[in-house]
């Protein structure tokens, strides 16, 4: 039977119009189990009170006004049949009072169950009522071990991954040149958006210090020696000798008199001058004459002393200590220089530039390739099954891993949200959409009760006679 609700103060009165529609709760909340700990006041937004709960709660209303008549009928006929059957009416006001009499008891025995798991009946706090408020959330923690139990296992999820066939499915979907389109222009959004955040400033710092910390770490000499040792015994070089002689030659003849007057001018100051002026003549022809022959002359003795040189040079950047370290003391002088240094920053910009530019065109190269791939890729995947099995096992053991470490975790979100709701909020969504089931109970256990109590006073009756 439905209870009058007792008066508010003002407070409750305030919180209770912040939510429309709505049926009573139970208890307060300090006579839960674990009141003490603290808890979010407002409900989680995801499980707030909404109108659409409010249309529920009115059906549920209209149902509870339902089972309620049922029950005040039973007792208007228990009471009727009672006074019939005490008129000498007949035997059948017997069985009448009995059936309505059973009637009653069932719906009563109804109505404390249903209004049992919402509210203390009556608002008396008869032990193991107000069941939902005061057991939220060990109904949390017992749902999350049931999710962590049943689902989260990895023979579970590895047995419905592999059912699914996600390698096929997946390269089927990729091998749709639509598809294809559609997964390298959000590839390019994603790249671009990453791009975006990153902060220039950072990325040229880390790709600056990786660059320097490398090159500090490795060795040059030897790779150079190695790769000099090459060039020369390919004769590589030669053409690089032709180049020099050739411009060493050409500038000769186009600067001549300096050539002939850093001469003279070195020259004691007590010779004459015609003397000096001859003596920077021959030098300049013979100097002149010398380059000319050796641009000239592939097997000329100086190219020859230059390949043996440069031979020498490559086996001592292998193997000699001396210049191998000097060669290290070299390097570390040019990467400290902020000439370098300012180099090797730019470089993302230039890059960083390059990518965005080329995510951006539709026909670009990098576009055009990655969309290439994944046609490729989902060809192959839609009819290797050996490509489909390896892509499977990855993901399977990927998920596997995720639900297997990280089960506490998904778990305890479960447990700890139903733990954040407002055990009114709660308990009012749950009974809007599943109170009009319950009070079809009401009504069931009305007719139920009268029918059991009706066959009960006739057998007893039968076996009394």
């Amino acid at each position: 039977m439905e209870r009058t609700e007792p008066e508010r103060t003002e407070p409750e009165r305030g919180e209770r119009r912040e939510i429309e529609g709505g049926g009573r709760t139970g208890g307060p909340g300090q006579d839960r189990p674990g009141a003490d700990r603290p808890r979010p006041r407002t409900p989680l937004p995801s499980f707030a009170y909404t109108e659409a709960d409010a249309e529920k709660m009115r059906g549920v209303r209209r149902m509870k006004t339902t089972a309620t008549g049922a029950l005040l009928l039973v007792a208007l006929i228990f009471a009727l049949a009672t006074w019939a059957k005490n008129s000498g009416a007949g035997p059948w006001a017997g069985y009448v009072a009995a059936a309505s009499e059973a009637g009653m008891v069932g719906a009563l025995a109804d109505w404390f169950a249903v209004t049992a798991l919402f509210r203390y009946p009556l608002g008396l706090p008869i032990p193991h009522t107000a069941i939902i408020p005061n057991k939220k959330d060990q109904l949390g923690t017992t749902l999350g071990s049931f999710v962590g139990e049943n689902f989260l296992s990895g023979d579970v999820v590895r047995t419905r991954l592999h059912a699914l066939g996600i390698g096929g499915r997946l390269g089927a979907w990729l091998a749709e040149p639509a598809h294809a389109d559609r997964v390298t222009a959000e590839l390019s959004t994603a790249l671009r958006g990453a791009l975006t955040v990153l902060r220039d400033s950072d990325v040229q710092a880390v790709v600056g210090e990786a660059i320097t910390r490398r090159a500090d770490s490795a060795e040059i000499a030897p790779g150079i020696g190695k790769t000099l040792e090459k060039v020369v015994a390919d004769g590589a070089h030669h053409r690089a000798v032709d180049l020099i002689c050739a411009r060493a030659q050409d500038w000769l003849v186009i600067h001549s008199d300096s050539v002939m007057d850093a001469v003279e001018g070195g020259a004691p100051g007590w010779t004459p001058r015609f003397v000096d002026r001859r003596v920077g003549e021959r030098v300049y022809k013979e100097l002149l004459r010398f380059v000319t022959e050796m641009r000239d002359m592939p097997a000329h003795p100086a190219r020859g002393a230059i390949d043996r040189f440069l031979s020498d040079f490559a086996s001592d950047l292998q193997s000699d200590t001396d210049t191998r370290g000097r060669v290290e003391r070299m390097k570390s002088d040019l990467l400290a220089r902020t000439e370098v240094q300012d180099v090797i920053a730019s470089a993302w910009s230039s890059v960083r530039t390059m990518i965005i530019s080329a995510a951006e065109d539709d026909r670009s190269e990098l576009r055009l390739r990655a969309r290439a791939s994944l046609l490729s890729l989902g060809a192959r995947l839609a009819t290797d099954g050996r490509l489909q099995a390896k892509v499977e096992g990855w993901l399977e053991d990927a998920a596997v891993y995720v639900v297997t470490t990280y089960r506490a975790e998904i778990t305890s979100l479960i447990s700890e949200t139903v733990a954040s709701w407002d055990a009114e909020h709660t308990s009012r969504k749950i009974e809007a959409h599943i109170g009009r089931d319950l009070q079809f109970i009401r009504i069931n256990g009305t007719v139920v009760g009268a029918l059991a109590g009706l066959l009960i006073y006739t057998v007893a009756h039968a076996l009394g006679a």
